[in-house]
């Protein structure tokens, strides 16, 4: 059964907004046909008018059964690919009511918050058939968390045809803090919000991937024009769960999880973000440390205390989406509820808004190619969900 969520009020600069919920709405059964643009496989509604004022949202199952499901994506025909974290790339070739084909790596460790992590589509896929996901991995007796392209058969990726590791050896401790998220930026470059392992000293190591983001090729090399020639072009991060950008603008962001306080939504930008949990791992220090250095880059947006724990990030674009055309989404895990926010395109934070709220464990929400949005529900056993969100519009005062 799906519910709708009417919205009542708005929050702003950090008020809190309220909303409420009654039944309505029914079960889908596919994804809309359509390609990715450069921003990646969700690809993005045409922008333009505005549609209306968003006063509700219709929310309702697309996908049930699934054991913590953590991203999804789509091939250029309207394929849904969906990660669970205990170690599966789900393909629904045939429909989301259909068995999908699944890819079963042997070597995923799934332990903690690691295991089958961050989904991508190339761009190109109906002409090189990759597909990029993070997971943690335990191949050949070591530990790490690794970008892995798998070549899948165009165009439904029901076969896979080669695998390839192209970035390995970012930090794997328990399973806590294990990033990991893929998206395609507007520049053609793969962008990877990594996690620290929990490991106080490798957000500021040089050498570490760990509490980094990296920018690399779509063979795992470092762009060309990234600072230093390195592989990352900013450290000092905590987790970086989310990775996304407005087509419109080029707007890019992170959503970063914090300790007690401050969890984080970033620009996409060269820098030391400043955090640095030693010694040991103490988790007291600022998540930006101005003090010890000064010219850390700072948030454009904090939580403050308590944390809502940020995961995935997509920005909804496209006039059905009325008012709503260009908003940041971000999905939050403890705070179980998907937190808006209105963006300038030089990322200053304008409005926010709570919705979908006591909902569950929300994970990773996506543009799909129909325009509408879908969220990962973490869920617990066969509890996951894929959630889709319809904006219901009304007439401009």
């Amino acid at each position: 059964m799906g519910f709708r969520i009417f919205l009542v009020c708005a929050v702003l600069l950090g008020a809190c907004g309220e909303s409420a919920s009654s039944s309505g709405g029914s079960a889908g059964t596919g994804g809309g046909a359509g390609s990715g643009g450069d921003g990646g496989s969700g690809g993005s509604a045409a922008s333009g008018g505005n549609g209306g004022v968003v006063s509700g949202l219709d929310v309702t199952p697309f996908i049930s059964g699934l054991d913590k499901p953590w991203d999804i994506a789509w091939l250029p025909n309207g394929t849904v690919l969906v990660t669970e974290r205990p170690g599966r790339l789900n393909v629904y070739v045939d429909g989301v009511d259909a068995q999908p084909f699944t890819v079963t790596p042997d070597d995923v460790v799934a332990n903690g918050e690691g295991g089958m992590l961050g989904l991508e589509v190339d761009p190109a896929f109906a002409t090189n058939g990759y597909v990029y996901v993070c997971m943690a991995s335990g191949l050949d007796g070591a530990s790490d968390v690794r970008l892995v392209r798998f070549t899948l058969r165009t165009p439904n990726g029901n076969e896979v045809l080669r695998r390839t590791d192209i970035v390995t050896g970012m930090p794997y401790s328990s399973g806590r803090h294990s990033g990991c998220r893929p998206r395609f930026g507007p520049d053609g470059y793969l962008w990877v919000g990594t996690g620290d392992a929990a490991i106080g000293s490798t957000p500021q190591d040089d050498s570490s991937l760990g509490g980094k983001v990296l920018r690399v090729d779509r063979d795992g090399d470092a762009a060309p024009d990234n600072p230093g020639g390195r592989i990352w072009i900013s450290k000092g991060h905590r987790n970086v769960q989310g990775i996304a950008f407005r087509s419109r603008d080029g707007l890019g962001v992170s959503a970063e999880h914090g300790p007690s306080i401050d969890d984080e939504v970033n620009l996409l930008l060269p820098g030391n973000f400043g955090w640095d949990p030693v010694p040991g791992y103490n988790e007291s220090v600022p998540m930006t440390d101005l003090g010890k250095f000064p010219d850390a880059v700072e948030a454009i947006w904090s939580s403050g205390s308590p944390t809502l724990a940020l995961s995935g990030a997509t920005f909804i674009e496209g006039n059905r989406w009325g008012d709503w055309d260009g908003v940041l989404t971000v999905a939050t895990l403890k705070a179980t509820h998907l937190h808006i926010y209105f963006l300038t395109s030089a990322g200053e934070v304008t409005r926010e808004l709570r919705v979908i709220e006591d909902r569950g464990r929300l994970r990773s929400p996506r543009q799909g190619p129909d325009g509408l949005l879908y969220i990962t529900d973490d869920g617990g056993g066969s509890g996951g969900e894929v959630l889709r969100v319809t904006p219901v519009l009304s007439p401009q005062p």
